[in-house]
């Protein structure tokens, strides 16, 4: 990357505002060790969401609630969200943010188990966002699932799709470096989804279902 365009990069990860409830839900991300998205991948997730018209959304891996405040800032006022964590103090913190941030209690569904176990059980084409920043190792069965759960112009968004910039690096071969970039492949070629990837944050890879 170019100096200039690192420079650009660093200016629009830092424009993003955040307000005292995205602070506070970064704090507690801190105290449970959870390493949150930033607010540049914050602010697309918003735009995401209102720009879709989004009324149903999946997020696998809640973390301490700062990408669910983010998604149902652009969520309709209807729209539901259902989040999945294995860490029940995880979902303890994110149910504390939405509250802080004026969400209703019914907006949101928060399921405590293993992505892996959970999405099965849940409806196809059913949904209009799912945004996965979740364990490595289980990404390609949450994007088959994903692909699965969405309904016609549907939005996938997977966060870390760059892996602070090991993905693009032919020579990275640690194992979630290897598993992102066969991620990223196979949804580039798969004919049920039409693709773009992200230099925001440490990548956001974005495909619509078609």
């Amino acid at each position: 990357m170019s100096a200039d365009k690192s420079i650009s990069w660093s200016f629009a990860e830092d424009l993003p505002a955040e307000d005292d409830v995205m602070l506070r839900a970064r704090e507690r991300s801190f105290e449970l060790g959870v390493t949150p998205i930033g607010p540049g991948v914050g602010a697309v997730l918003t735009v995401l969401a209102a720009a879709s018209k989004a009324q149903t959304a999946v997020e696998i891996g809640t973390g301490a609630g700062v990408s669910g405040v983010c998604l149902l800032r652009g969520l309709g006022p209807q729209a539901v969200l259902t989040t999945i964590d294995v860490d029940v103090e995880h979902l303890k913190a994110a149910r504390e943010a939405y509250a802080e941030a004026g969400s209703p209690a019914n907006r949101t569904r928060t399921i405590s188990g293993r992505a892996g176990d959970v999405l099965p059980r849940l409806t196809d084409n059913a949904y209009d966002i799912v945004f996965i920043d979740a364990d490595k190792p289980g990404l390609p069965g949450y994007v088959e699932q994903a692909v699965r759960l969405l309904k016609r112009s549907g939005l996938l968004i997977i966060n870390d799709a760059l892996d602070k910039d090991k993905v693009a690096n032919p020579a990275g071969r640690e194992p979630n470096t290897v598993i992102l970039r066969q991620v990223g492949k196979a949804i580039r070629e798969d004919d049920r989804l039409a693709t773009a990837m992200l230099p925001t944050g440490d990548g956001l890879l974005v495909a619509v279902k078609k």
